[in-house]
């Protein structure tokens, strides 16, 4: 196995990029944690509420995979400091008075600017790290989403509870731009980045092949099942915690910090987990195929539990294990799509990746919003999306078992290239 030291800054970038997804969840969590009072504000019905927190996925998918491919010309840093901007820029109008309308059209236009946030920080990463150390790097990148709950959720929900709504998106707006700031000082592209005559020597492979390669289906639905979860719980945690289970606002906001919490453990624990085991030698299906499926599994089965127990604190524990339980896929997913996919159409596969899993977050707050909304009473609602959530994640999980097969997948579609080239010259002949 390669020996490739990690290039002088690496880590220091890989902290930057760590803040740039604690602001991306931030902003992400922000309407979920002000739930009730935007829909008491606003007079929201269930289901309104669930379509603006679809609405934030809107565009995510289309913005990531245009941006993907930006990527690949355009250098990282520049897209990542775009990104930014667009975040700080979509949260100031809600400063003042506004509409359903006006919030609902920011909403879009956050998401379009976060779509494409993980997968562009996961490709710049790449830059600072070979393949064998990427596992915990990408890891400590996931949870910027974690802190970006545990630390703006108290602070946020202070600002809900003592003052409005409103200045909660403002102060992250203000947050954005200081993270612009520090980028445009202190960010630097990979010295791995490849160079011209790297990418005119290395095999590319059609994009079709990548794209319907048994690992690559196997990583967006696997993550589109953890996705479903992740984006109930941006959206209606605190929802459920308030109206379903009757807690206040301010206890709700301490309670909404524990899924994120807990996830955090799972997913830096999968990174070390994973990175230890190929250095055992274990196959990166083992380390990160059934690393990151089988939690799915046993995520579903806990929140599959929910409507059996009667106790508000039972049902809190069994939601914050499930959810975040669902970290894992996000750790393993893109290096092993890195495995196989050449250095210069990496940064468009992964952020399609990015785009379909995503997917789950127009489908699944839409959906629980309008079973509450026909449901016969508002636990029970809560109680049959949540059952919905959990037939997802287990059937994702099975799926990802079954697909991802990363360190034969390079192998294969170099072989399926090489008979095509032979194929073609037959057809065409020497000149």
């Amino acid at each position: 196995m390669s020996t490739q030291p990690t290039p002088e800054g690496a880590w220091k970038i890989t902290f930057l990029l760590f803040l740039f997804m604690l602001v991306n969840f931030a902003d992400k969590i922000v309407v979920g944690l002000a739930g009730v009072p935007i829909a008491t504000e606003l007079k929201l019905e269930p289901d309104q509420f669930g379509l603006l927190g679809s609405s934030f996925f809107l565009l995510f998918s289309i913005s990531a995979i245009a941006v993907g491919f930006i990527v690949n010309r355009v250098a990282a840093r520049w897209v990542l400091l775009a990104l930014a901007l667009v975040w700080a820029l979509a949260q100031f109008p809600m400063v003042g008075s506004i509409g359903f309308t006006t919030l609902l059209i920011c909403r879009v236009i956050l998401g379009a600017g976060e779509g494409p946030a993980f997968s562009v920080a996961a490709h710049a990463v790449y830059k600072w790290f070979p393949d064998e150390k990427r596992t915990l790097p990408t890891a400590i990148l996931s949870q910027g989403s974690a802190f970006g709950v545990v630390l703006a959720v108290p602070a946020l929900n202070w600002v809900i509870v003592n003052y409005s709504w409103h200045y909660a998106f403002g102060a992250l707006g203000v947050a954005g731009l200081i993270w612009a700031a520090a980028w445009l000082v202190l960010g630097k592209e990979g010295p791995l980045a490849q160079t011209a005559a790297m990418a005119a020597s290395e095999p590319r492979i059609p994009y079709s092949r990548l794209l319907t390669s048994r690992t690559f289906v196997g990583c967006c639905v696997a993550t589109l099942g953890a996705y479903w979860a992740l984006s109930l719980g941006l959206t209606w945690f605190t929802s459920f915690i308030v109206n379903g289970l009757g807690f206040s606002q301010q206890a709700a906001g301490l309670i909404s910090i524990l899924p994120w919490v807990f996830g955090a453990v799972i997913v830096i624990l999968s990174g070390w987990i994973s990175q230890r085991l190929m250095a055992r030698g274990m196959t990166t299906r083992g380390a990160r195929g059934v690393l990151g499926s089988v939690p799915l599994i046993v995520a579903g089965l806990i929140i599959a539990t929910l409507p059996y127990v009667d106790n508000a604190g039972l049902r809190i524990a069994l939601l914050v294990i499930g959810s975040g339980l669902c970290g894992s896929i996000y750790v393993v997913c893109p290096p092993m799509l890195g495995e196989f996919t050449p250095v210069s159409q990496r940064g468009a596969v992964i952020s399609i990746y990015g785009a379909i899993y995503t997917l789950a977050g127009i489908v699944a707050p839409w959906v629980m919003g309008s079973v509450i909304l026909h449901a016969g009473g508002i636990l029970q609602g809560y109680m049959t999306g949540f059952t919905i959530n959990a037939v997802v994640l287990i059937v994702a999980g099975l799926l990802g078992l079954l697909l991802l097969q990363p360190d034969t997948e390079r192998a294969r579609l170099m072989g399926q290239q090489v008979v095509r080239s032979r194929f073609a010259w037959r057809l065409i002949g020497p000149d």
